[in-house]
């Protein structure tokens, strides 16, 4: 699974001879070199075999936009597009950079409603280019809607005599019409659905409000810091699911690595960020506690060694995971007309957090009026066990828990009396080796984030669904004082998941599977808190079997130069990337361009 460690000087030795012999082979950088394309290996967005029809919503340049509001468009869905139902709808992010920068988190809403959450690309001398296309038919009764709505981006970006770079950035979104006429009646069996296949008919967006200069996530600060926000739910919900966006931010960057604040008491390192390893954020409706996240632990494009995601951008970085959680057990308690309170918080937080969230709510168009109970819920609250044992700055650290949250609730609607019951069930192990006087730090991570939910009907059998998802993260680094205020890095990381997920939670076989594994190697040189130069490797395989749809990808690079791609689009052949690199070291687009789309086609309408 890991890169072989580089624990002794000798083998650090080693690196810096590696660092020099790939540093020197590089050539040196003109006006001619066209912009690179970076980008984040998954499979593409499955569409119809249609025409889609196409709406440029923002064009903008962001320049220096640190706290600033938010950069605003009027979103009126097209009156003359020649198709009103469409079976999937594609947003595309598409952005040109050139110079230097830093990475920037930005967002994207509609009526306060967030569709993504992504991590800009840090540009190079000679310019890059990158595209974001995320499937967001699951806000089709937002995206549809027949008024004009506020459709939202923030990126905080500076500018000034260092940092240079703007970020020159088109959305577009794309509606792709159905082969065949959809059924617009939901039958009994896709209680169930959810994002694609089933999508709520209306979303409840839990943000902050317009007036504001950032973006409309909430700000967590501290374990303390609760954010909340009161709403009310219409008389005829019959299902809800709880869509959570979050990203980790300042001193909880890597909150993965954080020291346990005995080590940094006893060491008097005051400087450092501290409270553990472990987080969770913690979701509570009217003061109870109905799910919580264990996070994927995606690193940004300046984290570790920026070299490591050249052109190839770490998991999940540019289209940051959004986690659901199914809260239909409880409506039962919020379908009384009332007011009602939903929270945030972070377990162990240090600023800063930022959260948002969106209710999908699935309404009874039969019925003016559904009713449920809650009939039961049992939390099992994480006990935390840390056992450390160092002496000074060097010692070992290891952090376990477990979480259990179930809910059985029932609602009364047109479909009859149906039964929910959901459950997630969470472990967490971290072990954290320090050494070296504390210049090295091993960390090996895994999360197990498995989620059931099943919907007992009035006249049939139990229906079901299940996902087993397990997040891997392993990081080694060291330093090696090269004196004169300078110092050599060496950063090994593994990075990644595995999810199978079941329509059937008895079913023996997935209906679906991903695993997706990225691992490199980095060095660099950083003077005076300056990184000054920087070289890696990484290769990267993605494996997706969904049965009737399967893609995969073997990837690797080496210093802003892919090495080889395989790319896979069918269960058993191999075919041309994608991203058509085979060995070419860099994508010739100008540095403005107009993207065209570029989706899969599903020839069933799938």
């Amino acid at each position: 699974m890991f890169l072989d460690p580089l624990f002794s000087q000798d083998n650090l030795q080693k690196s810096k001879a590696f660092f020099e012999s790939i540093l020197l082979s590089q050539p040196s950088t003109n006006d001619t070199i066209p912009p690179t394309l970076f980008f984040e290996v998954t499979k593409p967005v499955r569409v119809p075999n249609t025409k889609p029809c196409s709406f440029s919503v923002l064009q903008h340049d962001f320049g220096y936009t640190y706290g600033k509001p938010p950069v605003f468009a009027n979103y009126t869905f097209p009156s003359d597009f020649p198709y009103q139902e469409f079976s999937r709808i594609v947003l595309e992010w598409n952005a040109t950079c050139k110079g230097r920068q830093f990475d920037r988190i930005f967002g994207v809403w509609l009526s306060g409603v967030e569709l993504l959450r992504s991590c800009t690309a840090e540009p190079s001398a000679t310019g890059i280019v990158w595209s974001v296309k995320k499937d967001v038919t699951r806000y089709s009764s937002l995206l549809l809607m027949n008024k004009t709505q506020t459709f939202a981006v923030y990126m905080g970006n500076l500018v000034d005599k260092t940092y240079t770079s703007v970020y020159h950035v088109n959305v577009t979104i794309y509606f792709y019409p159905a082969v065949k006429k959809m059924n617009l009646f939901k039958g009994k069996g896709e209680i169930l659905g959810s994002g694609v296949g089933s999508k709520a008919d209306l979303i409840i967006p839990f943000s902050r409000d317009l007036s504001l200069n950032d973006g409309f996530w909430y700000e967590i600060e501290n374990a303390t810091d609760v954010k909340e926000k009161e709403f009310e739910i219409p008389h005829n919900v019959y299902r809800a699911v709880l869509e959570v966006y979050v990203s980790f931010h300042e001193n909880d960057e890597f909150w993965y690595g954080n020291l346990q604040n005995e080590h940094i008491a006893a060491n008097n390192l005051t400087d450092l960020p501290g409270n553990g390893p472990f987080r969770e954020v913690v979701v509570n409706l009217d003061g109870e506690v109905v799910g919580a996240v264990w996070l994927f632990t995606v690193v940004y494009t300046g984290g570790i060694n920026t070299e490591l995601w050249r052109p190839i951008s770490a998991v999940g970085s540019f289209d940051l995971p959004t986690y659901d959680i199914e809260i239909t057990s409880f409506l039962g308690n919020i379908l009384d007309g009332k007011t009602h309170k939903l929270s945030f918080g972070v377990t162990n937080a240090l600023n800063v957090w930022y959260i948002d969230a969106n209710l999908h709510l699935w309404l009874d168009s039969k019925s003016a009026k559904t009713e449920g109970k809650l009939l039961q819920h049992d939390i099992v609250t994480p006990v935390v066990s840390s056992v450390s044992d160092f002496i000074g700055l060097n010692g070992t650290f290891v952090t376990n828990t477990t979480r259990l949250i179930s809910s059985i609730g029932w609602v009364k609607s047109s479909y009859g009396i149906v039964t929910t019951k959901s459950i997630q069930d969470l472990s967490y192990s971290n072990s954290m080796v320090i050494d070296n006087d504390g210049k090295l730090k091993i960390v090996n991570q895994t999360i197990h984030f498995d989620d059931s939910v099943y919907a007992k009907m009035p006249v049939s059998n139990v229906k079901s669904k299940k996902s087993l998802t397990r997040f891997l993260f392993y990081l080694y680094s060291n330093y090696l004082d090269q004196g004169n205020i300078t110092l050599f890095s060496v950063s090994n990381f593994t990075l990644g998941f595995n999810e199978k997920k079941f329509k059937d939670t008895d079913a023996k076989s997935p209906s679906s599977s991903l695993r997706n594994l990225q691992k490199g190697k980095g060095v660099k040189v950083v003077k005076d808190n300056l990184v000054v130069s920087e070289v890696a490797k990484s290769q990267q395989t993605y494996n997706y079997d969904g049965s009737k749809f399967c893609y995969s990808m073997n990837v690797s690079s080496s210093n802003n130069t892919i090495l080889y791609d395989e790319v896979g689009n069918t269960c058993n052949k191999r075919a041309k990337s994608d991203f058509g690199y085979g060995l070419s070291r860099s994508w010739p687009f100008p540095a403005r361009i107009s993207f065209p789309a570029s989706h899969v086609i599903d020839p069933n309408g799938n």
